[in-house]
């Protein structure tokens, strides 16, 4: 920070723009305050003219785009746009264009990065070429030498972006031979059935490893017009892994269908099927779904890691006095226990920590789920199979006469799935089930505007959990910083006495993205006497909030802020997931 302080008040003072008086001053000043923000304050730049500033230092290599968005308060991709319009050249955002890559694979790829450029599309006349230092004439002079039948049209990009696509160019030359060897095997008569080919089931072993070693929830395998884009759902984020030509699309996705015993002829209609493979000398599941799209099928692969779901109850990562509602709502005798939160958020998970933690050889479990993603000792799991005829709401029906004491649905899709899970509740049963609703209180509105009468949802719910994930710092980068001052008085009810907050930053170990794995953030509302005489006279939603905020009931946000003050993820993470 010193060295990046010093450089401005070194080009300040080389350019006469300031004395050495104000020079110590502003010295001085940094050690409290941001400096772009003393140049203003102190008078010694107009608001608009800093960004001329900031650009002209950033074009003479003095300081670097993080140390902008962190002491200037510029937006990124705004200030890029100004200097692509002072360059007098086009600026791209590669997150909105589809790269050619065998025009970039014509390049040597260590003069690529080395000179930080990225060839990404080709006509007749030119060839256009995205660079970190576009002012740079020798970069583009050695740019002509290796395109010298075309024109080098220089663009500019986000040196962020240029590096992730000259990383993926790297990867994908470190398979090269056994994409040639795919090439070889794969003939125009061969792409449907790509059975016998060994290079392409080694290829599906790479995307598989890759992805599993990188703590990947799912694959996606999408075709474009161009290529063949792998990406992996990383701490709730996707991130490209691989990119292909497009001809190898058709004997990938063809073998992945072959594995997963789909219908490798059908292209027209989604498909669902599953495999097992060792990995890392480790069994995982994976849940293969397919989905017709313009430029050919989207083939996504859910990775079920067994391992995870054996998870303890308390290493989900409740708090204590949320842990605790938990754990006496699971130890009722009867009841509906539901768990709450969007596709993604952890639920199935913790329904599985609960189970695991209440079985026993004295204990019936029976499970109705779609699909079993885990399978379970001592509890007995039955799948939906709607083709057949089995139905949550007619499998919930058979599994009442199966003499069991605890029950554990899936989803409740429907008001007779709902209405059956009641009635066993209310006849001595504990049933857990999951419900989309976006906090705990929300859940008591949409049970009853499925069509359950009041009454009835008063005498049945015990208790109603609701969960969000975050993601969790990087512990090897985070940055502590500190919250603009409106921020920190809207947050100051629900700060501990001591706190710091950090930021994210990135690092090799956590892939650049500044944070590694992810935690739970959850609320938990237990329906005590009053709040079930509430619900049964229809009470609204603030009058509940109000009651069980007043019994000790701390919602997810305020959870969240917790965890932000600790250093355990950025407040940014917690309004992004809980801040309705």
């Amino acid at each position: 920070m010193q060295n990046f302080n010093k450089n401005i008040i070194d080009f300040l003072l080389k350019n006469k723009i300031i004395n050495e008086t104000s020079a110590k001053e502003i010295e001085k000043e940094t050690e409290k305050n941001k400096i772009g923000e003393i140049l203003v304050k102190k008078g010694y730049f107009p608001e608009e003219n800093l960004k001329l500033l900031v650009l002209e230092l950033y074009k003479r290599n003095l300081i670097t785009l993080e140390e902008i968005r962190d002491n200037f308060s510029i937006n990124i991709e705004n200030f890029l746009k100004d200097l692509a319009k002072n360059l007098k050249i086009p600026y791209i955002d590669f997150d909105t264009v589809d790269i050619d890559y065998n025009v970039a694979s014509k390049a040597p790829l260590e003069y690529l990065k080395k000179y930080f450029a990225l060839p990404f599309k080709e006509d007749e006349i030119n060839v256009y070429v995205a660079l970190k230092d576009p002012a740079n004439i020798t970069i583009q002079e050695v740019l002509q030498r290796i395109f010298p039948r075309k024109l080098v049209k220089v663009v500019l990009a986000d040196p962020d972006q240029i590096e992730k696509h000259l990383n993926k160019l790297e990867t994908n030359a470190k398979i090269k031979d056994l994409i040639d060897e795919i090439r070889k095997e794969t003939t125009k008569n061969q792409i449907e059935n790509a059975k016998e080919s060994s290079s392409i089931l080694r290829l599906i072993e790479i995307i598989l490893k890759s992805s599993i070693l990188a703590r990947g929830s799912d694959i996606h395998i999408e075709p474009t017009k161009t290529n063949c884009i792998v990406r992996t759902r990383i701490d709730g984020a996707l991130t490209e892994m691989f990119i292909f030509d497009k001809d190898i699309y058709p004997p990938l996705s063809s073998r992945i269908k072959l594995l997963a015993n789909l219908d490798i002829a059908e292209k027209r209609k989604p498909q669902d099927g599953r495999f097992s493979a060792t990995i890392l000398n480790k069994e995982f599941d994976f849940r293969v779904s397919t989905l017709p799209i313009v430029t050919g099928e989207s083939i996504v692969m859910r990775i079920l890691d067994k391992s995870k779901v054996m998870i303890k109850l308390e290493d989900l990562g409740m708090q204590k006095s949320t842990y605790e509602r938990f754990y006496k709502a699971m130890h009722a005798p009867y009841g509906i226990i539901l768990v709450t939160g969007p596709t993604g958020s952890g639920k199935s998970t913790t329904l599985y920590a609960a189970l695991n933690a209440i079985k026993s050889i004295e204990t019936k479990i029976i499970t109705v789920e779609d699909p079993v993603e885990y399978q379970v000792n001592m509890i007995q799991q039955t799948q939906v199979n709607e083709k057949a005829g089995l139905t949550f709401a007619e499998a919930l029906r058979s599994i009442l006469r199966q003499d069991p004491d605890v029950i554990m649905i899936g989803e409740i899709r429907d008001q007779e799935t709902l209405r059956i899970a009641i009635q066993a509740a209310l006849t001595g049963h504990l049933v857990f089930s999951t419900l989309h609703t976006n906090d705990a209180i929300s859940a008591v509105t949409r049970v009853i505007d499925m069509g359950i009468e009041p009454y009835l949802v008063s005498g049945a719910l015990t208790a109603i959990e609701a969960q969000r994930l975050v993601r969790k710092l990087c512990p090897y980068c985070k940055t502590p910083t500190v919250l603009p001052d409106n921020m920190l008085k809207e947050l100051e009810k629900d700060l501990p006495p001591n706190y710091q907050f950090y930021k994210a930053k990135g690092c090799e170990k956590c892939s650049q993205t500044g944070y590694m794995g992810r935690e739970m953030i959850s609320e938990v509302l237990s329906i005590d006497t009053t709040l079930s005489s509430m619900i049964a006279r229809n009470a609204s939603k603030e009058e509940m909030l109000k009651h069980a905020i007043s019994q000790g009931f701390k919602t997810m946000f305020q959870d969240g802020v917790l965890r932000a003050a600790k250093g355990i993820t950025t407040i940014e993470e917690i309004f992004r997931v809980a801040k309705s």
